[in-house]
């Protein structure tokens, strides 16, 4: 494949589709929604308004031989099964898979299902997409990290190009880092410490600021991500929380995590791929992560207190 020219989103909630919207804009690809059962009424019927303006993205057609040069999820954690299940007909032989989902057991998931060459490491930071309803705000477009392993990197050079070429006629940001493994345990990192603390605490970012204790609590729970890392050999080391801190204190402190506005909104967190991944793997390498093993109970209690 020389270039991309037809793209599917699979997910259309903030940040996808924000995505969706930054792509259209540009007019160099065709994009299309993924959606079934009554998202496709809805979509249909009330379209999407991202920053003022009412898109009506297309469905994308599964019955058709006519596969997506590009799909990009942006799906919950929780339902990336589902996900899988609706693109399958969109994947053909040249496709390439972009996953923005948070968390670190997505692609491996996705290149079980439709191999390692269609999907590298994928990440997006600091877009501050906010959906209520079918309405989205986005203020900052972000960056979108790619990449594949060092290993993979020259098999996959040629796929990384061609993604990089598209973003860049789209005006996407983005950046293909030199160890994207270590970028991506790095947002990881912050949302199991971020996210889940603003969630737990229901703080927006002026805590984490202003608090020393709340400080305290993050670096605590970033100190077991790191830990972890460096038992499975991803990169971190004892500095990046340091680096970590630093660009929370560049954060508006208005600013409030997907997390926090999950549990404000009643709805289902991603504590199993955050916390609930860490008490995982942190048993599979003979750890103890204490400050996760809390906030896995913690948080899970709040889902259960929604119905109370």
């Amino acid at each position: 494949m020389d270039r991309i020219s037809s793209v599917v989103i699979v997910g259309a909630g903030a940040i996808g589709a924000s995505v969706a919207a930054m792509l259209s804009d540009s007019g160099h690809a065709k994009v299309q929604v993924c959606a079934s059962g009554e998202r496709q009424e809805r979509y249909r019927k009330e379209g999407f308004v991202v920053n003022g303006t009412r898109y009506f993205f297309p469905l994308a057609e599964k019955d058709t031989s006519r596969k997506a040069d590009l799909v990009i999820l942006a799906v919950k954690n929780y339902s990336l099964d589902e996900a899988i299940d609706e693109m399958k007909p969109l994947v053909g032989n040249d496709t390439i898979i972009l996953s923005l989902l948070n968390g670190i057991t997505a692609v491996p998931r996705l290149r079980d299902e439709f191999g390692a060459d269609k999907v590298p490491f994928a990440m997006i930071l600091g877009i501050d997409a906010h959906r209520h309803a079918n309405e989205v705000q986005f203020t900052s477009k972000g960056q979108i990290f790619f990449g594949f392993e060092k290993e993979r990197i020259a098999a996959g050079e040629s796929k990384l190009r061609v993604l990089g070429d598209f973003l860049s006629v789209c005006n996407v940001p983005y950046r293909i880092p030199e160890d994207i493994v270590k970028e991506v345990w790095f947002k990881f990192m912050m949302n199991v410490a971020v996210n889940q603390w603003s969630a737990f605490l229901r703080a927006s970012y002026s805590l984490f600021h202003r608090s020393r204790h709340a400080r305290a609590l993050l670096e605590q729970t970033m100190a077991e991500v790191v830990n972890l890392s460096k038992k499975f050999g991803t990169g971190l080391s004892d500095d990046d929380i340091a680096r970590m801190l630093s660009i929370l204190d560049g954060l508006p402190s208005f600013g409030r995590t997907s997390m926090l506005q999950d549990v404000e909104a009643g709805r289902r967190t991603e504590v199993e791929a955050f916390a609930g991944t860490m008490v995982r793997l942190s048993k599979e390498a003979g750890i103890r992560c204490p400050y996760n093993e809390m906030l896995y109970q913690a948080i899970c209690a709040l889902e259960e207190s929604y119905a109370s």
